[in-house]
Order: C-alpha cells, then sequence, then structure tokens
C-alpha cells in the first residue's frame, strides 16, 4: 500500500513572517523628528520650571534684571556703537511701561465703570495690569539678552549721531508718560495696589459663655 502524503504536518506549519523592511525604514525616517521634538519638550518644561521657581522672590529677580542691563551697557559702552540696538530697545521699553500702567480692562471701553482702584474708595478692589509684573521683568530680561548677543554682529552697527537718538526717546518719553498720567487722572485709577484693604466677611466674636 502506498503510503498517504502528510498534509497535516504540512498544513499546521506557522506561515513565515511578513517582511518588516518597510516599519524598519518608517521609524528609522521619524525617530531623529520625534527625539528632537521631545528634547525641546524637556528643554521648555525645564526652562518654565526655573522661571516657576522664580515668581516669588521679586527683589532678587530685579537685581538679576539691573545686572542684565548694567553688563549690556557696559558692552555698548567698551564697543562704542550700536547705537540702533540701544535706542529700539529703549522704545520696546516704553511700550512695556505704559503697558504695565494699564489696566487690563480699559475704561474708556467699559460702560459700566467705577471698576478702577481709586485713593478715596471705601471698598479695596487691586489693580489688574494689562502687562503683569512677571512678564514686565521677563520682557526686559529677553530684550537686553537678544540685544547682547546682537552686539556680537557687525551687521548691526548701523552709525548715528547717538545724542539725537537720546533725545528723541527722551522726548517721546516725556509726551507718552503725560498722556498715561492724564488718562490716570481722568479715571482716577492708581497703577499700585497699595493702601488700606478691607477685610470682607469678618466673623463676629464669639460671645462668652456664662455658666
Amino acid at each position: 500500500m502506498e503510503s498517504e502524503p502528510t498534509v497535516g504536518a504540512s498544513a499546521s506549519a506557522p506561515p513565515p513572517p511578513p517582511p518588516a523592511t518597510d516599519d524598519l525604514q518608517s521609524s528609522n525616517a521619524s525617530s531623529p523628528a520625534d527625539a528632537a521634538a521631545r528634547l525641546i519638550h524637556a528643554v521648555e518644561q525645564r526652562q518654565q520650571h526655573l522661571l516657576d521657581k522664580t515668581v516669588p522672590h521679586v527683589l532678587y529677580r530685579w537685581i538679576g534684571c539691573l545686572v542684565v542691563v548694567l553688563i549690556y551697557f557696559a558692552r555698548v559702552y567698551l564697543v562704542e556703537g550700536f547705537y540702533i540696538i540701544t535706542y529700539a530697545i529703549g522704545i520696546y521699553l516704553l511700550n512695556l511701561i505704559i503697558a504695565f500702567l494699564s489696566p487690563q480692562e480699559d475704561p474708556e471701553a467699559s460702560l459700566g465703570g467705577g471698576t478702577l482702584p481709586t485713593r478715596r474708595s471705601d471698598e479695596y478692589r487691586p489693580f489688574v495690569r494689562r502687562l503683569p509684573e512677571f512678564k514686565f521683568w521677563l520682557s526686559i530680561i529677553r530684550a537686553f539678552v537678544i540685544g547682547f548677543m546682537m552686539t556680537f554682529f557687525e551687521v548691526f552697527d548701523v552709525p548715528v549721531f547717538w545724542p539725537i537718538l537720546l533725545f528723541y526717546w527722551v522726548m517721546l518719553f516725556i509726551l507718552t508718560m503725560r498722556k498715561q498720567i492724564q488718562h490716570m487722572i481722568k479715571y482716577r485709577y492708581v497703577p499700585f495696589s497699595f493702601g488700606k484693604q478691607q477685610k470682607y466677611g469678618k466673623k463676629p466674636a464669639p460671645a462668652e459663655s456664662s455658666e
């Protein structure tokens, strides 16, 4: 008798795995971009963590800001140039100061009125700035750091007569601050939250129980 072929043995054999060359190539192609994205995200998280830790240290933050400003002006004084960069930083700082002294809600656009704190008001309402103090500090730091880095490139050293730029900036500062002070007087608000604070919901003192 002829032996039947072992069909079951050949049928039970597992099929060969499909080639994974396409998946390997796609993973290799996307891995550098994913690694760069993860690295950037980690650096941003670390930077934000360090900035968050400096929020309560107001005095030390502004001392560090003063050091950065002095380093920049020492650099400009030593190289005797890059006055146009200093003028651009001055204009940018003027805009930051106006935003720092302005309320978050424009009183001219509000219909209700009376939402800003005044010295004579009995109710204490803190002044909400358009530009918070921390962002104001951080913007100044970034402006002077970027300006300091630009002083190492000769292309930004445009020859100008710096006394004219200084005179123009001083006049612009006086006119802008005059307009801001007139706005403060007109709508009766103070850009700083100081004064006696009112305590609302004060609980009465507990009465002594007579025994």
